[in-house]
């Protein structure tokens, strides 16, 4: 099983507010446009990434079981342990002690977590087996330059 390295971060919002510039408008990632009446505004990340602080945490990925959903060794996810697990959402679970990230899937009384890797199996439930649903994903951070 792909696991998530088990260093939690909790999302903690400090009275000191840091604003980044955002540029308003649409990045084009095919051919370029111009930029000449782009708008500047200061946004704060904990308000782009995080609906609910007190139930927000932060959990590094180890593995590539979900690379192809986004979600790559190293990336930071950026989970809601408020938010109601559905079938189709991503999320971080304790199976049998052990902590990974995959897509729920959910149908009647049946479920499983799917990989977004073909090169790793699902993860199907057999009687006693203990799941828990830890929280759902909603961003992932991920650094291209060091």
């Amino acid at each position: 099983m792909n696991s998530i390295r088990a260093s939690a971060l909790l999302a903690a919002l400090t009275p000191e507010t840091v604003l980044v510039p955002f540029v308003q408008g649409k990045l084009a990632a095919g051919f370029p446009s111009p930029a000449d009446d782009f708008l500047v505004k200061r946004h704060d990340l904990n308000e782009l990434l995080i609906k609910r602080p007190q139930a927000t945490f932060f959990w590094q990925v180890s593995g590539q079981s979900m690379r192809e959903a986004g979600i790559d060794n190293g990336d930071i996810l950026v989970v809601d342990r408020a938010l109601k697990p559905r079938h189709g959402c991503i999320v971080v679970a304790q199976v049998d002690g052990d902590f990974t990230v995959k897509t729920l899937h959910k149908r009647a009384d049946r479920v499983k977590l799917v990989p977004a890797n073909p090169t790793f199996p699902e993860i199907t439930f057999r009687e006693g087996q203990q799941l828990i649903i830890c929280g759902v994903v909603t961003a992932a951070i991920k650094r291209f330059a060091p």
